[in-house]
């Protein structure tokens, strides 16, 4: 098959430590076609389902764009870092001993429901055509407007002090690291994330998802939605 000819949609078990666009090369070597991209930035930190989209399914990135999507994710508590994850440096120690399950399952339902969230420095959202986590980079902070979101569902897993493993279903826009610092800013000890995994984005789930070691053309599908 010609480059020119490929295309499709390949669901993807994204590695934990490297970007988006990592994958993006990757996939474009795999299959020797420079026509490849991706529809939803998944972090360094962050694993899962990252979708990809090649040839002139590139186009269909729009209508992956409202699709609502799940995550597994582990915070920890005590400890503000400059990225809301491990990767970051740690800017502040707070105690967390004395705070009770009881007081985080009544934070955690705070934010349930349509919230505004403020986009963290280090999104990929773009203002005035520079992506955020490129100023996050040079040091350089700007006011962001808060974007309104939906958190449909948010529960506690478990609880093994200082780490809370949960589970959130999420509308579009929703940065699940901004969800975790704002939790530990409620409780009043800070919090970051040690741990993002995506496990379905609209009706596409993880369990289909194919290594990327082992992706080829054979994965290449094509869909309606």
């Amino acid at each position: 098959m010609s480059s020119n000819k490929i295309e499709g949609v390949i669901f993807v078990d994204k590695p934990k430590g490297i970007t988006s666009h990592d994958v993006v090369d990757i996939i474009r070597k795999k299959l020797k076609t420079k026509k490849v991209g991706h529809a939803g930035t998944l972090d360094p930190l962050a694993e899962g389902l990252l979708i990809m989209l090649v040839g002139k399914c590139t186009k269909m990135f729009s209508r992956f764009a409202n699709f609502d999507k799940e995550y597994l994710g582990v915070l920890k508590l005590g400890e503000v870092t400059t990225t809301g994850d491990s990767q970051g440096e740690v800017t502040a120690k707070k105690e967390y001993k004395d705070i009770t399950q009881e007081e985080i399952e009544k934070t955690f339902s705070m934010f349930l429901g349509e919230t505004d969230q403020i986009p963290p420095m280090v999104s990929a959202l773009r203002v005035k055509g520079k992506r955020l986590y490129e100023l996050a980079r040079r040091g350089i902070t700007i006011d962001r407007a808060p974007r309104r979101i939906n958190i449909i569902s948010l529960k506690i897993l478990k609880i093994e002090f200082p780490l809370i493993e949960f589970r959130v279903h999420c509308s579009k826009g929703t940065y699940v690291r901004k969800l975790a610092e704002d939790i530990g800013e409620k409780l009043g000890c800070g919090a970051h994330m040690v741990k993002i995994l995506r496990l379905s984005i609209g009706p596409f789930d993880l369990e289909k998802a194919v290594n990327l070691d082992e992706v080829n053309e054979s994965h290449l599908q094509q869909i309606t939605i």
